[in-house]
């Protein structure tokens, strides 16, 4: 790994929040992701699985996490089962955990290599009355391949077929949903590397520079300020194409006149950043521009003030909408008397601004939640207004990452210059 190894209480803490909401004689398994077949004998970058490195803080593949809070052997309450490394895996693949490093990392003391796995959950397994497992249950995702968890389940139930199995992914939910400190400490340190990459940009951006030697610029300062890398495949959409809402072909030359859409950040420690901004090529917005971006600037202004504790998400996007409507009836791309007439179903704002103003934030860019349970404190979400006008060529969208407190939002980004006048000086220093 490239970051620093958090501190291991981080990982006691998260278990001992699922120990207090699993049934009394339960049992949880949780395992690593799938590693992915590039091509020949490559493989894809390895990514955690996020409640797995949630609850153990353990970043490599082949892991399994066993935990029974009420098993009658203690030594079985917590177990950890890794790869057990060699001299070719050591020469061909690198340096693998050693049961000492695991232990440090995470907390569990009792460590075990894979092979030991089914021995030792067939000497515990009928002491438990009931077994959570996990899934991915992130609504956002479609399942196509069945994955690592899905084929352990099949296995696991067709062994024991009489125990009564649960769903950890309701728990897992909503306890990642509400960061602990240490993880509002490590997403900040995603936010201020994010930060210094588009401060980098600034300084960088010219008439005839193309998309991919700015992307180049921002990866240059992630690895350099020691993140995993791109939090997500980077947006760097110059004219027409930051109105292509995923665009990541970043092949194009920046010209003249235009303004860039970025959509990019840093990961580090496995918790992600996102921010959004729109610059001018050539340091300078034309009228025109500058009034779509103070529009889009107003929006979330407004919107950041109602991420509070007690926000409900679809009150939160209708009132959005509304400032949205407003913003775009001044700058002559809506008219009220149609407004008056829309369809409340699909409001006239949405032809500009198609997608939502927030998602949660964390261990995934698009994080694990609950989208009908009001806004709490420690939930970190993003703020990402935007207004896309195809016929003039022209994208704006401005996102900060925002902490939810009991004493109002705290944005994390807010030392990232956003208003348009403080970005045409940084670019014309």
């Amino acid at each position: 790994m490239k970051y620093i190894t958090e501190n291991a209480d981080l990982f006691v803490l998260n278990r001992n929040n699922l120990a207090k909401q699993l049934k009394k004689s339960s049992l949880a398994i949780f395992n690593s992701n799938d590693e992915y077949t590039r091509s020949g004998d490559q493989l894809y970058k390895f990514k955690q699985n996020p409640d797995l490195y949630y609850l153990s803080g353990i970043d490599q593949e082949q892991t399994i996490l066993l935990l029974f809070p009420d098993c009658p052997n203690p030594l079985y309450k917590e177990v950890l089962f890794l790869r057990q490394t060699n001299e070719h895996i050591a020469i061909w693949e690198g340096h693998k955990y050693t049961k000492e490093e695991a232990q440090r990392v995470s907390g569990i003391k009792n460590i075990y290599w894979l092979d030991d796995f089914w021995n030792i959950l067939s000497a515990i397994i009928h002491y438990a009355d009931h077994i959570y497992l996990n899934t991915n249950e992130n609504d956002r995702y479609a399942n196509h391949v069945p994955y690592r968890d899905l084929r352990f389940i099949e296995d696991l139930k067709s062994k024991y077929p009489l125990h009564h199995y649960q769903r950890v992914a309701p728990i897992m939910r909503n306890l990642r949903m509400v960061k602990s400190d240490t993880e509002i400490t490590i997403t900040q340190k995603a936010c201020n590397i994010t930060g210094d990459a588009f401060n980098r940009v600034l300084k960088f951006v010219k008439p005839g520079v193309m998309e991919y030697e700015i992307e180049a610029e921002i990866i240059h300062e992630f690895i350099k300020q020691g993140a995993t890398g791109h939090a997500y495949e980077p947006i760097i959409a110059s004219g027409r194409n930051a109105c292509i809402l995923h665009y990541n072909d970043n092949n194009q030359p920046c010209k003249d006149g235009d303004v860039i859409l970025f959509d990019f950040a840093a990961e580090y420690a496995n918790y992600n950043a996102d921010l959004s901004r729109s610059i001018p090529v050539n340091g300078r917005f034309t009228k025109r521009q500058k009034d779509v971006y103070n529009a889009v600037l107003h929006v979330f202004k407004e919107a950041k003030k109602m991420l509070v504790p007690g926000t409900i998400w679809n009150e939160y996007h209708e009132e959005v909408g509304k400032i949205m409507t407003n913003e775009l009836i001044k700058l002559g791309l809506l008219d009220k008397h149609d407004v008056a007439k829309q369809n409340p179903a699909v409001p006239a704002y949405k032809k500009y601004f198609m997608h939502g103003t927030s998602h949660h934030l964390g261990l995934d860019v698009h994080d694990i939640s609950d989208r009908y349970k009001p806004f709490e404190a420690g939930n970190i979400l993003t703020c990402e207004p935007g207004i896309y006008i195809l016929e003039e060529n022209l994208g704006i969208r401005l996102e900060n990452d925002i902490l939810v407190t009991a004493n109002g939002p705290v944005d994390l980004m807010a030392h990232i210059p956003i208003e348009a006048e403080e970005i045409e000086a940084m670019m014309n220093a």
